[in-house]
């Protein structure tokens, strides 16, 4: 019996080893018959070079809005998203520590203006009573000495007055510019304390229908970068729609993270629509260069190199010269050097500025030989480890 499973499991060893050699066999000797070169044409079209930068869309104006009083927040006029108008009112604090404090200064006001009037007559007699010869001059010095006080002490309180007018009219927050409320960071009943720092109540953009872009642009790239120059850009929540800008503004100051240089670009939009929001990060591309109707090629093409031994065949193996690029051109399956002068690229075809090469060739990109000898070497070493 043990004998008997013996054999049947050695057959079916036997078997699957046969299976595997047939089919590592097959795969080495496959049909001729496939194309050995991947090629594409030459073309003519437009060429645009671009540089890719991220940014963030941002009002043009924003301002915060808050308070040079301290005091609690009795009632709130506004909310997110509400359009303003310069000089309406936003918020008001309580009023009644504010009014207090004016009438006690008030109050102060009139006293010293009644010391004053005190003082003046005081200094009017004494004059006379100098002249009759019965005070002394010192006398008279002293009279018109507090005279002066007086006067002191009611410009003193007449500017607490004024001070505490200006208090009292800062309590009542109102708008500094027209413009639309996308912050507030206040509720009803909340005590604000501008004794060391102003408290920001609110922040309102001005006009979003024209917004900005600030724009992180890498050192190496911001030497291709001109003011007024053309942008496109979109962002995450209209992935599909391409919207346009110009830049305004190439800032001096560089930001230095972890030892990378970048410069902030701003750039000018118009949001007519009003479907751009402050804080959308904007996919921006700067139009560097834009050829038309020019012949160009793959990208894949100017990267392809012959394998050796294709490369001993004559007039394979000549060197570029002048700075040109060499190509090689598909003719009756036989490649053919080509050497040419390239323009710009935009990451997937390169311009042909010169040389011999006509729309409809056909340029080599790669050799699928190599790919299938890799993909051989590949499946036999994992035949010997079976």
């Amino acid at each position: 019996m043990i004998r008997r499973n013996f054999r049947t499991l050695s057959v079916i060893l036997l078997l699957l080893a046969l299976s595997a050699v047939i089919y590592g066999y097959t795969r080495n000797h496959q049909p001729s018959g496939k194309e050995v070169y991947k090629t594409r044409l030459v073309d003519r079209g437009d060429v645009i070079q671009v540089i890719s930068a991220n940014g963030t869309l941002t009002p043009l104006e924003l301002v915060n809005v808050g308070t040079q009083v301290s005091g609690t927040v009795a009632k709130i006029y506004v909310d997110f998203n509400d359009q303003v108008k310069k000089g309406q009112i936003l918020a008001e604090l309580d009023q009644a520590l504010l009014r207090a404090q004016l009438l006690q200064s008030k109050a102060s006001y009139q006293s010293a203006q009644a010391a004053l009037n005190i003082s003046q007559n005081k200094a009017l007699r004494g004059r006379t009573l100098l002249q009759k010869g019965f005070i002394s001059k010192e006398a008279l010095d002293d009279l018109e000495q507090q005279l002066v006080q007086a006067k002191a002490q009611v410009a003193i309180s007449k500017a607490t007055v004024e001070r505490d007018e200006v208090n009292l009219n800062y309590s009542v927050i109102r708008s500094p510019i027209s413009g639309v409320v996308v912050a507030r960071d206040v509720n009803v009943g909340q005590t604000v304390a501008a004794n060391f720092q102003t408290p920001i109540l609110f922040q309102i953009a001005k006009d979003l229908h024209q917004m900005q872009i600030n724009i992180s642009v890498a050192e190496a790239d911001i030497g291709q970068i001109r003011t007024t120059q053309e942008i496109t850009f979109n962002v995450d929540a209209f992935q599909e729609r391409e919207f346009t800008a110009s830049v305004k503004q190439i800032r001096l100051n560089p930001t230095i993270q972890e030892n990378v240089v970048t410069y902030n670009v701003v750039a000018a939009v118009e949001n007519k629509e009003g479907i751009l929001l402050p804080g959308m990060t904007a996919n921006v591309r700067f139009v560097i260069n834009h050829k038309r109707d020019v012949l160009r090629v793959s990208n894949a093409a100017l990267r392809y190199k012959p394998s050796r031994d294709e490369a001993q065949i004559s007039d394979t193996n000549r060197v570029p010269q002048g700075g040109a690029t060499q190509l090689y051109r598909l003719k009756n399956q036989i490649q053919q050097p080509v050497q040419v002068a390239t323009g710009i690229t935009d990451g997937h075809l390169t311009e042909i500025v010169s040389g011999d090469l006509n729309v409809g060739d056909e340029i080599i990109v790669s050799d699928t030989r190599n790919s299938k000898s890799k993909e051989s070497s590949a499946s036999n070493f994992r035949f010997r480890m079976f």
